[in-house]
C-alpha cells in the first residue's frame, strides 16, 4: 500500500504559477448527507466517519480560500430518485446478492442533501446520478464559459467519484490537481492506492495547505 505522504505532491510555490484564480475551479464532490454525515446511510453501515469529518473540516478552509483568491467554486451532488436509478447499477447489485443497493442519496429521505457546506449565488452545482460528473451534465460546458483551465479535486470518495470525475476532467483537456488530504475513503488502502493511480497516469497531487497558500500569495 502506497503512503499518501512519500507519493510526489506540489508545493505551494510551485501551485502560484499553475493555479491562477480567475482559471480555477474548486471541484468538492459529494459532501452530502449519505456520503459524509454520521447519521447517513455509509454512517448508519458503520463506516468510521472521523476521516471524512477532518477532510470536511479542510474543504470548508479551501472554499473560504477560493472564494477569497476569486476562483470559481463547483459542487458535484449525487441526487437520486428509484425511477432514476441506473439499470446497470441495479443489476450490479442484484448479483452481488444486494438487491436495492443502489439506494443512496434518495431526494425525498434527505440523503442527498449537503453536509456541512452549500453553494452560495454564482458557484456552480452540479446534480448528477452517478459517480462522474460530467457524465449527463452541462459542467463542462459550465466551466469552458468561465475559462477554467485547471480543476483542483476534493472530496469523497476518493476511490469512487472523486477518481471518476478527475480521470473525466484529465479526458476532458484540464490540468488536474488533487488534494491529498481533502478527499477520503472509507477504507485507508482504497484512498492511497487510488491517489497513487491517478498521480502516475493524469493528475498532479498537492495538500490543502498548500492551495491555500498558493492562492493567499
Amino acid at each position: 500500500m502506497a503512503d499518501v505522504a512519500e507519493l510526489p505532491h506540489v508545493d505551494a510555490a510551485a501551485l502560484k504559477e499553475m493555479l491562477p484564480p480567475g482559471r480555477t475551479a474548486l471541484v468538492v464532490v459529494d459532501i452530502q448527507t449519505d456520503f459524509a454525515a454520521p447519521h447517513g446511510l455509509i454512517g448508519r453501515h458503520g463506516a468510521d466517519m472521523a476521516p471524512v469529518e477532518a477532510v470536511v473540516d479542510r474543504i470548508e478552509g479551501l472554499i473560504a480560500a477560493a472564494r477569497s483568491a476569486g476562483a470559481t467554486v463547483a459542487f458535484m451532488r449525487v441526487v437520486t430518485r428509484p425511477e432514476t436509478d441506473s439499470g446497470a447499477l441495479k443489476t450490479l447489485y442484484a448479483r452481488r446478492g444486494m438487491p436495492g443497493g443502489q439506494a443512496i442519496c434518495r431526494i425525498e429521505d434527505g440523503g442527498a442533501d449537503y453536509y456541512r457546506v452549500a453553494p452560495k449565488p454564482g458557484d456552480i452545482e452540479i446534480e448528477k446520478l452517478l459517480f462522474d460528473s460530467f457524465h449527463g451534465t452541462d459542467l463542462d460546458q459550465q466551466l469552458r464559459a468561465r475559462g477554467i483551465e485547471s480543476v483542483v479535486m476534493t472530496g469523497v470518495s476518493t476511490d469512487c467519484c472523486v477518481d471518476q470525475t478527475a480521470r473525466s476532467a484529465f479526458h476532458h483537456g484540464y490540468h488536474v490537481f488533487v488534494v491529498s488530504d481533502a478527499c477520503a475513503a472509507y477504507e485507508p488502502e482504497l484512498h492511497s492506492g487510488t491517489l497513487n493511480v491517478l498521480q502516475k497516469n493524469c493528475a498532479l497531487l498537492t495538500t490543502s495547505d498548500a492551495v491555500t497558500a498558493a492562492w493567499a500569495a
